[in-house]
């Protein structure tokens, strides 16, 4: 599983990066959980507005900073 976290380091990005990387801890699955900063790449998903959540290529949450709880439940 890949789990990506695109936004250019703002704090909400950094705060979605700690909450995804906790949620894969928390849920016990094995992931790469990364951050994507590049914009051409976060324009690629069709992101108008970040921070956005990616998980194995598909787009789970753009433009909020979803909890633990939220992200543990898309990885369930």
């Amino acid at each position: 599983m890949k789990i990506e976290v695109l936004g250019t380091g703002c704090a909400k990005c950094k705060t979605l990066y700690e909450n995804a990387k906790k949620a894969q801890e928390d849920s016990g699955k094995t992931a790469d959980v990364v951050k994507v900063e590049d914009i051409p790449t976060i324009m690629k998903y069709g992101v108008m507005s970040t921070p956005a959540l990616v998980v194995d290529g598909q787009v789970k949450f753009s433009g909020k900073v979803a909890s633990v709880a939220e992200i543990m439940g898309v990885l369930a």
